[in-house]
């Protein structure tokens, strides 16, 4: 799931050597988070938030016959 959130981030940002992607578990949760340079932040996130909650929702999409639950965090650097 990283690989799939990596990929669609680093399409949307100018500086793709700042974006990191790590994961962590949380029970059975597992929380990815996203860390992009400061400048890059709004072209991530979207105007009222709109391109990250396409993300999210391709990511629960994808994850629905897993038993696994995925958060996206997004943060800047």
């Amino acid at each position: 799931m990283e690989e799939l959130v990596g990929y669609i981030v680093r399409c949307l940002v100018d500086n793709q050597d700042a974006v990191e992607i790590k994961s962590e578990r949380d029970g059975s949760d597992i929380n990815i988070i996203v860390n992009v340079a400061e400048d890059d932040i709004g072209k991530v996130i979207g105007k009222n938030g709109r391109i990250a909650q396409s993300i999210r929702a391709i990511v629960k999409s994808v994850s629905a016959k897993e038993k696994i639950r995925y958060n996206v965090k997004i943060n800047n650097k």
